[in-house]
């Protein structure tokens, strides 16, 4: 009798430990999942940029840099292997497409260009989608997070490596782009 009275709040607790290792897991796997998700929309911008390239250097062949940068963005974005590597080398390529903008603004044949306007709306539609799954993404990085740093979550969090992540931030360059006024020439 005092030995069942003695297991059954051992068993609870353990049961309890278990629950909490158990949630840890299936919030790190869901914020890996929804990575994922982004990982998809930069592989398919990724596959658009050579084309998007290719068209503007019929037009703009002498803007080589602009071009070159682009490509090493991409080529970035493709070999990046861990999660962190591939916020960064997205940023990089984000940054570069913009410059890519600015330089097609100075080419209205381009603009009028219906294989180049079909390649813009594809870029223009994922990243729609990209901003739709960073949203995602730091959404289940956050509850991970909170749920990594919350008492007693900790203590199970620390004994098997569950360490607070990165959130999907905007790049510096992004940021400033976001926080100037445009700027309108007639």
């Amino acid at each position: 009798m005092y030995l069942l009275v003695l297991l059954i709040p051992i068993a609870l607790i353990v049961f309890w430990l278990i629950g909490i290792y158990n949630s840890l897991v299936g919030l790190r796997n869901r914020r890996e999942q929804a990575f994922a998700d982004i990982d998809v929309q930069l592989r398919q911008r990724s596959d658009l940029v050579p084309q998007l390239v290719e068209t503007v250097k019929g037009y703009a062949g002498h803007e080589s840099k602009t071009l070159t940068d682009v490509i090493a963005a991409r080529n970035s974005v493709v070999t990046a292997t861990s999660i962190e590597d591939k916020i960064k080398s997205d940023s990089q390529l984000t940054a570069a497409l913009q410059g890519l903008r600015v330089t097609v603004e100075a080419y209205p044949d381009l603009k009028a260009n219906q294989n180049f306007l079909q390649l813009q709306q594809e870029i223009s539609d994922i990243e729609n989608k990209l901003a739709a799954a960073r949203r995602f993404f730091n959404a289940a990085t956050k509850e991970y997070n909170t749920s990594v740093e919350s008492f007693p979550n900790n203590i199970i969090a620390g004994r098997y490596n569950f360490k607070k992540e990165a959130m999907y931030e905007l790049s510096a360059e992004k940021r400033q782009t976001m926080e100037e006024p445009p700027s309108f020439k007639f």
